[in-house]
């Protein structure tokens, strides 16, 4: 059964009809996500034909079987029938403490700021990721979003420019100390098992964690994550985000050279670079946390390679994309976070 409403809608002329060839046309296009829909029905159709390419892209991949395609396309489906658009605060982190966890040379600066089952957000913002990305250029607020269900812990990374965290720079190994430094904090806090939600960088800072410590993770959140793409074998293409951060850097920190940064963004972003950067295309088959991947489709965020992540990984979901834009599709995106976040959470 198809719920119809005109384009122009105002509330006194909706109709149903049982035969979608019945439906005219001019009720079938309405794009705008109404702030108020009239039924889960109509909320439900437009959402499928909004998002016809994306759910033709999946039927177009060939890796993916056709009960891997009709679970990934339900579940979004199900998540925007369940959704309301709904207000969610965007403000400053009234109630954060901000704190310094040391570790010989390496000081790292966080925030917690709610109560309950721990949940590490990892801002965006390439090595400069700083935790005021929360109330910056993030799609929303994450901090004020979940702290009402969650024991919410975010810092600075280490040696970004803006930031208060501050440690060696460590050349030969550059994904694995942040690595350390974000399960350091959690033992720090006495926290063993915790979720995480990675914007961004926070991509391959994820598979880096499920990688080193797969049973602390109860499940993982990846909000349009960085990945790698051929064009970024150009200095000058705008998806090289670590180009910026040595000048920067030696620039606040003269004791650090640039000859350090370069070898250091070359080992982590430029040697045999492939796929999240962190793991290999069989981890990701191979691992089996829950994780829910929301795409974005930037030059520093392709596209594909957060699709592929979520094809291959055997306990993944995928958010409906585009949900950043229009600006009425984000809170669908939330609303299906905090469903997985809750489905995982441990009793």
């Amino acid at each position: 059964m198809l719920t119809g409403k005109p384009a122009n809608w105002t509330g006194e002329d909706k109709r149903i009809f049982t035969n979608p060839s019945d439906c005219p046309e001019s009720h079938r296009s309405a794009r705008k996500l109404p702030d108020a829909p009239p039924s889960g029905t109509y909320f439900l159709i437009e959402y499928i034909k909004l998002n016809q390419s994306y759910f033709s892209d999946l039927r177009r991949v060939p890796i993916m079987g056709s009960t891997r395609r009709t679970i990934l396309a339900a579940g979004a489906a199900a998540a925007a029938t369940a959704a309301m658009p709904r207000v969610f605060a965007q403000q400053v982190a009234k109630g954060g403490t901000g704190k310094f966890y040391e570790k010989g040379s390496v000081r790292i600066y966080y925030e917690e700021a709610g109560a309950g089952f721990p949940l590490m957000l990892l801002p965006g913002g390439g090595l400069n990721a700083t935790i005021s990305f929360f109330t910056g250029n993030s799609p929303f607020n994450a901090i004020e979003e979940f702290k009402g269900q969650y024991r919410c812990i975010a810092a600075d990374l280490r040696n970004a420019p803006s930031g208060q965290s501050t440690g060696p720079v460590e050349v030969g190994r550059p994904w694995d100390s942040y690595a350390d430094d974000q399960l350091g904090l959690m033992d720090h806090l006495g926290i063993d098992k915790f979720m995480v939600m990675g914007f961004c960088i926070g991509g391959p800072f994820i598979w880096s964690l499920l990688k080193r410590a797969p049973n602390r993770i109860a499940g993982a959140v990846l909000a349009q994550p960085v990945g790698w793409r051929p064009e970024m074998r150009d200095p000058k293409y705008p998806g090289t985000f670590w180009k910026t951060w040595g000048p920067a850097l030696t620039a606040k920190r003269p004791e650090i050279t640039m000859a350090t940064t370069d070898q250091f963004v070359t080992n982590m972003f430029e040697t045999n670079p492939d796929f999240v950067f962190t793991v290999t295309r069989d981890f990701v088959r191979s691992c089996q946390n829950p994780i829910l991947v929301l795409p974005d489709d930037v030059p520093a965020h392709p596209y594909a390679v957060a699709m592929e992540c979520a094809m291959l990984a055997p306990n993944a979901e995928v958010s409906i994309f585009p949900w950043k834009e229009p600006k009425e599709r984000i809170p669908l995106a939330v609303r299906q976070i905090h469903s997985f976040l809750k489905a995982h959470r441990p009793a």
